[in-house]
């Protein structure tokens, strides 16, 4: 896989994980206090580096075939999981996810719940959960950044590509303080799945010493087959959706 190929994968797929992450921390800024939610936030930075510093060298440890077969699997997995409800939602089988709703949500939970300060901190409710939002999404983060980047051996480029992400939705959300509804997160959802799934195919078959025509340009043909092949299912399952009956309605025959 190309530096580019791999900079891309890991940033749309953390992308997805820094919104959900920026709106929680959002919603305990906005309603209930900013210096609590924001004590949550970096203490939910410090244990995820902890966690990356003793995972990075275990990853770039564990041999390559190895790797990628449990890399591989585990992508699989993961992808074919976000794939599942990517197509349900595009096809009308499941609600689309509505980032502005998941922030009202959080919101209203949070205004609901009681004041109570811990030492340092004045609002523990609003620094909890930032610091479980923060921590929860981060792993995913971590997980994605050193997978994809311990089986490509270039886990400095997938840190850039993850912290870059972190950054950019950061910064649109400061921006606007306010849930990052404007990004299409089911679109990015839908080809973070497919491809996810496509480099766990991949990954997978190498590491069980399987061999891929054209090695790495192989994933330009299995992106594209698994994305046509999604698109297929998509508009096979809007077909099953229950249409409303256009048949007239017929009074009830009452006999005396």
């Amino acid at each position: 896989m190309s530096g580019a190929a791999l900079f891309i994968a890991v940033f749309l797929a953390c992308a997805v994980e820094a919104v959900e992450a920026t709106t929680i921390v959002l919603a305990a800024g906005t309603t209930r206090d900013w210096r609590s939610a924001l004590t949550g936030l970096g203490c939910g930075i410090l244990v995820l580096a902890v966690v990356v510093g003793a995972l990075g060298p275990a990853v770039s440890a564990i041999p390559l075939g190895g790797l990628r077969l449990v890399v591989g699997g585990l992508l699989l997995i993961f992808g074919l999981q976000w794939l599942r409800k990517a197509i349900l939602r595009a096809s009308g089988h499941k609600a689309l996810h509505d980032e502005a709703q998941a922030y009202l949500d959080e919101v209203a939970a949070a205004k609901g719940a009681v004041s109570v300060r811990r030492g340092a901190v004045r609002d523990w409710y609003a620094f909890t959960l930032s610091f479980k939002g923060v921590v929860l999404e981060g792993l995913e983060v971590a997980f994605i950044a050193l997978t994809f980047g311990g089986n490509q051996h270039n886990i400095p480029l997938a840190a850039v590509a993850a912290v870059s992400a972190i950054l950019v939705v950061a910064a649109a959300g400061i921006a606007v303080r306010a849930p990052l509804a404007r990004v299409p997160e089911n679109t990015l959802k839908f080809v973070v799945g497919v491809m996810l799934t496509s480099f766990g195919m991949f990954w997978g078959a190498e590491g069980a010493h399987a061999h891929w025509p054209g090695n790495d340009a192989a994933l330009l043909v299995l992106i594209p087959v698994v994305l046509v092949f999604s698109l297929g299912l998509v508009r096979l399952f809007r077909r099953t959706v229950t249409a409303p009956s256009t048949q007239p309605q017929t009074s009830p025959v009452v006999t005396p």
